[in-house]
């Protein structure tokens, strides 16, 4: 199970990735929420309906394994279940980080995962990025729709939604975001250029040996091409969604 948090040192972390988040345009308005596992039965939480640009520590909020506020002046974020549902399939998980940058949410949007093997960075850090089915956003369905997925990976795409990264902490949790929205605009860059050059499966397998000898830990998921990471769309489907980010660029350089 993953080191439980401090509530202060926990809070500070909130504070500090919601703020980031905010000022990098991965939210906007009332968007996004993170929570921290503080204890086997208590959650630190951002609330419900405010901007994570402008938090203090008297608005996060406490709330049991269930959801239930424990204290806090305000209700917590509205979707909970899904950050619920990561505690309760993975006990290494101590945070969750929710938000929607532009890019990465511009893939779950299309429908398409970022499965490919490209960034050496990225191999290391987290694998791939596969996508969830759709599911409606604070309610049970979107909880149970990250089941599988988040037994497996540490970050995801949820389908016309957003962006949803697990860590050990908060800063954890936020850098696999970035991580996630850098390589989703080096992908979209890239196929405005040209072709996309995946790792061969040896140049992959060199990289799942520095991700060991880093220490770092976290589901690797199999993969259908190379053995290193799983790609859910065939070589069809990724140049199909090529030639309609080429089109939508063609058309608004037009217009």
């Amino acid at each position: 199970m993953g080191k439980f948090i401090e509530i202060d040192k926990a809070a500070e972390e909130i504070l500090h990735v919601s703020k980031r988040m905010y000022e990098r345009g991965y939210v906007a308005a009332n968007d996004g929420n993170v929570s921290v596992r503080i204890s086997h039965d208590r959650l630190l939480v951002t609330p419900t309906g405010m901007s994570k640009g402008f938090l203090t520590r008297a608005d996060l909020v406490v709330t049991d394994m269930q959801g239930t506020k424990i204290s806090g002046k305000h209700e917590p974020t509205s979707e909970i279940r899904m950050h619920l549902r990561a505690y309760q399939l993975r006990d290494d998980v101590v945070s969750v980080v929710h938000a929607h940058p532009p890019y990465a949410t511009a893939f779950a949007v299309v429908g398409l995962p970022l499965a490919e093997c490209v960034l050496p960075e990225v191999v290391v850090a987290i694998g791939s990025v596969p996508i969830t089915e759709y599911a409606t956003p604070s309610t049970e369905e979107i909880a149970r729709s990250i089941d599988e997925i988040v037994k497996r990976y540490d970050a995801f795409l949820l389908r016309n939604h957003g962006v949803m990264t697990v860590g050990n902490n908060a800063i954890s949790a936020y850098h696999k975001m970035e991580t996630v929205e850098h390589f989703a605009q080096i992908t979209f860059i890239a196929r405005q250029i040209g072709r996309i050059n995946p790792l061969g499966h040896e140049d992959v397998r060199k990289l799942l040996e520095v991700r060991e000898k880093l220490g770092i830990r976290g589901p690797i998921p199999p993969c259908k091409e190379c053995g290193a990471c799983e790609s859910e769309k065939t070589i069809e489907d990724v140049n199909i969604a090529r030639i309609i980010a080429e089109e939508v660029t063609r058309y608004l350089k037009g217009r």
